[in-house]
Parts: C-alpha cells; sequence; structure tokens
C-alpha cells in the first residue's frame, strides 16, 4: 500500500471512533467533512518519511495512526480557521467550510472535537510505551498556546506580531511536530528528535511564504478559498513585509537551509525524495504572477539539485 493510501486508511480508523450512538450525527457530519476528501496531507507524509528515513521498526499502522492524528489537528486548525470571529470564510479546499455546511456552533465543536480525537488516537496507538509520552508532548505543544496552532491564532488579535514568530506559530509548529514524531517512531533521542525538529519548521515556514504568496496573488477559483485574507485582517504576510521578490528568496532559503540542516540517519532517500517533491510543488502550485517575478530561473529544481549533490 503506498504512503497515500496509508494515511488515508489511518484518517478512516480514526473516524470511525467516532461513529457509535452516542456522538451526535450532525457532530459526526461535520467532522467527517472538514477531513474528507482532503488535501495534499503534508504533514503526515512528512512524519512518515522522516520516520522511514530514521529506520523505524515495528506496526506500521501504529505509524500511521500518529500520522493522521498530526493531520487531524491540521483540518481542526482549518475549520476554526474559517470561523467569522477569525476568517469568515465560505468556501474551503473548493467547497463549502465547515461553518458554512453546518453552522458555527457544529463547526466550533467539530474542531473540537477533532483536536481531542488526535490525542485519542495517539493513546490507542500500538507504539512503545516509551515513545508515547514524548509523542504526546510533542503534538501537544504543537497546537499549544505557546508556539503552537493556539498561539498562532492568537497573535492575529495582537497589534504587532514578527512575521517569523506568526509563520512559526502559524504554520511551522505542526509541520516540526510531525518532523520529530517520525523522528520519535524510529526510538531518537531528544537531541537528534529536536534537530529533525527544526527541519520540519523551515519547511513549514516556506509552506507558509509559498501561502502568502497565493494569498496576495492568486483567485478563489484556483486556490479553493479566499484570496487576500491578510491585507483584509491586518496579518502578516510575506509579500507585505517582503515585497514579491523577497518572499520568493525567502521560499528559495527556508528550502535550502532545511536541506542544509537535515540530520544524518539510516536512510535518508526516503526523506529528501519527499522533500523534492514538496520543494517542486511549492512551486508549480505558485500564481503565474509570482512565477513572473522569481528572481531566478528556481522552479524546483534547484532543491532538487541540492538533494542529489
Amino acid at each position: 500500500m503506498q504512503t497515500a493510501e496509508r494515511i488515508e486508511a489511518a484518517l478512516k480508523r480514526a473516524m470511525r471512533l467516532c461513529e457509535g450512538p452516542a456522538t451526535p450525527p450532525g457532530l459526526r457530519a461535520a467532522m467527517r467533512h472538514a477531513v474528507f476528501p482532503g488535501g495534499a496531507r503534508l504533514r503526515p507524509h512528512l512524519c512518515l518519511s522522516v520516520a522511514a528515513a530514521c529506520g523505524a521498526t515495528g506496526d506500521l499502522d501504529a505509524h500511521d495512526d500518529v500520522a493522521a492524528a498530526v493531520e487531524l489537528l491540521h483540518c481542526a486548525s482549518l475549520v476554526h480557521d474559517d470561523l467569522p470571529c477569525f476568517d469568515d470564510a465560505s468556501v474551503r479546499r473548493g467547497r463549502p467550510s465547515v461553518h458554512a455546511a453546518f453552522g458555527e456552533e457544529l463547526a466550533v465543536l467539530a474542531g473540537d472535537g477533532l483536536i481531542v480525537l488526535a490525542f485519542e488516537v495517539i493513546a490507542s496507538a500500538r507504539i512503545s510505551p516509551a515513545a508515547m509520552a514524548p509523542l504526546i508532548r510533542c503534538v501537544a505543544r504543537s497546537v499549544g498556546a505557546s508556539g503552537g496552532l493556539v498561539a498562532g491564532q492568537a497573535w492575529e488579535s495582537e497589534s504587532t506580531v514578527g512575521l517569523r514568530t506568526y509563520h512559526q506559530a502559524k504554520t511551522g509548529a505542526l509541520f516540526e511536530a510531525g518532523a520529530r514524531a517520525g523522528a520519535l517512531l524510529a526510538h531518537a533521542d531528544a537531541g537528534h528528535a529536536d534537530a529533525w525538529a527544526e527541519f520540519g519548521t523551515r519547511l513549514g515556514e516556506a509552506y507558509q511564504v509559498a501561502d502568502d504568496l497565493r494569498d496576495t496573488l492568486d483567485d478563489e477559483s484556483n486556490l479553493g478559498k479566499p484570496v487576500g485574507q491578510d491585507m483584509v485582517h491586518n496579518r502578516p504576510n510575506a509579500c507585505m513585509t517582503l515585497g514579491i521578490d523577497g518572499a520568493l528568496e525567502r521560499l528559495r532559503k527556508l528550502l535550502d537551509s532545511a536541506v542544509e540542516i537535515m540530520p544524518g540517519c539510516p536512510h535518508p532517500e526516503r526523506v529528501t525524495q519527499w522533500v523534492e517533491s514538496f520543494g517542486a510543488r511549492l512551486y508549480q502550485v505558485m500564481p503565474r504572477a509570482a512565477r513572473v517575478h522569481q528572481p531566478s530561473a528556481n522552479n524546483g529544481t534547484a532543491v532538487a539539485a541540492h538533494l542529489r549533490a
């Protein structure tokens, strides 16, 4: 079974935990709407790629469950992002957002339910008892008030915040958790797990810079969600802070630096293949206007060349 199929299977296993009569039907439907059909599933792919690169052994379903938990947290963050009190976005992934389809009350509860479900999935996974506490701590920090998703959302209510601080919490934290969780599944020590976490953080920041470019330059029909949200809500955006050329240069530097600091591991090709496709994807989905402004001919091939060097 391919990695993408494994991730979808693990997400379906997770959602079956909410299929009993104790779960209100509307809440169950809203949670499923938030998870399926999904996007690129980048965070669980990163988790499993790092685990494979580090030589993780044991129950593959358990590894997939941990990766799926990271994705559930991401889906929850999208539900909350779209709420009227935040972005007030009626469209997500080209269809009605959860609050547009099910109402604001169920959307709040669906997001909360997905967060709790993520921890239930990890706690139920057949992984080493020694790895359980570090994994739960890793995932909890990625969504918490101290530099996690909650902090990222809360920074939007502050009068000032640095671009990198915002990007690290809003997006980098969950990529960090995906990479760290993958290393922990391979029983990496704390120092090695920290190194993988920094690798994930830089990939997450790169993704957010690319998202800023799309928010600034793309259109709703192509992006599948409202555009121009950062300007409307006066949020930090790489294009507004650095300019288009500066944002593209930051994107390139973040991808290159992630590759440079990637820790040593038994099977590096398992993660470099994923990073190569990740870097190429960021450029491929970039609006044409951004590609025209690129300061060099870099279209993702520079990242690939660096990885193969």
